[in-house]
């Protein structure tokens, strides 16, 4: 090694020391902030998870088969997701499966109401478009396993960590999805809009939301998909659904087991993307 690089390595700016003193300084203080949040997380997605499995498995296959096909309306989607349904449970994973889309559903919804208005607040507003673009940059490209560091220092093990990981995961699809409907509407449809004396409200809910519309529902498609990739990756710190499995067959060199697992991740995406299309169906 030459003496500059030699020199430059001897200044080490300390970041990994700098951070771990910060994250002290975060659950020396405020631990009961973040032990009441995680407490109250995992109260509600164990009981929504509780009150689904409760109910007998063929009355949530009939009722979500049904909401496919209230979506959608076709009877095609509401047969596959009958016996995509069946088939998990008759791989003996219906548990799994329903603590898996109870966590996706909480952490879309979640994301979709941090995203859709912070992407029209982004879109009406430049300098804050202009300092969220190299926020939403680092949240996109971070390695996920480097999230779980600090999140599992704040929170612990459990669900509640791995619905925050999958937030900060998905939600930047909606943020720039949303931020892209909105500035993708034509000036002539606002202009109209202007000359027909709208206010900026009644512009907002009259004119740009609908025209974006596709364009935010992409995003509410890419957020579940997004969710459903952390599926894995939460179950490493302690998010019950179907990453456990996978980490148990990978652990263990399991391959029935992975491929059924996997399998089951495959049919509940398609399920929640096939019922998520209602913004291409309008595009249409």
């Amino acid at each position: 090694m030459d003496f500059l690089a030699q020199w430059i390595a001897a200044w080490k700016i300390p970041i990994g020391r700098w951070g771990r003193e910060f994250f002290d300084f975060l659950t020396t203080n405020f631990s009961w902030i973040f032990d009441n949040l995680a407490d109250g997380l995992a109260t509600v997605l164990d009981g929504m998870a509780g009150f689904l499995l409760w109910l007998p498995a063929s009355v949530v296959v009939l009722v979500i088969a049904a909401g496919a096909y209230a979506l959608q309306r076709s009877w095609k989607l509401a047969i596959g997701v009958l016996v995509g349904l069946a088939f998990i449970i008759n791989q003996g994973l219906w548990a799994e499966t329903i603590e898996t889309l109870v966590l996706v559903v909480a952490a879309t919804t979640v994301s979709m109401a941090i995203g859709i208005p912070v992407g029209i607040w982004a879109a009406h507003n430049e300098r804050v478009y202009q300092f969220l673009r190299p926020v939403l940059d680092l949240m996109q490209t971070l390695p996920t396993f480097v999230y779980l560091i600090p999140v599992l220092i704040l929170f612990g093990l459990g669900a509640a960590p791995g619905l925050i990981v999958t937030v900060i995961f998905a939600s930047p699809a909606p943020i720039r999805l949303t931020y892209l409907g909105i500035t993708s509407v034509p000036k002539p449809m606002l202009e109209a809009g202007q000359a027909f004396g709208a206010t900026r409200n009644q512009l907002l809910w009259k004119v740009e939301l609908p025209a974006a519309l596709p364009s935010i529902m992409a995003g509410l498609t890419q957020c579940i998909m997004l969710s459903l990739s952390m599926v894995v990756i939460a179950a490493l710190i302690g998010a019950n659904g179907l990453g456990k499995p996978v980490v148990r067959a990978l652990n263990t060199v399991n391959i029935p087991l992975g491929l059924e697992a996997g399998l089951a991740i495959v049919i509940l995406a398609i399920i929640l993307d096939r019922m998520a299309r209602i913004g291409r169906e309008i595009d249409r």
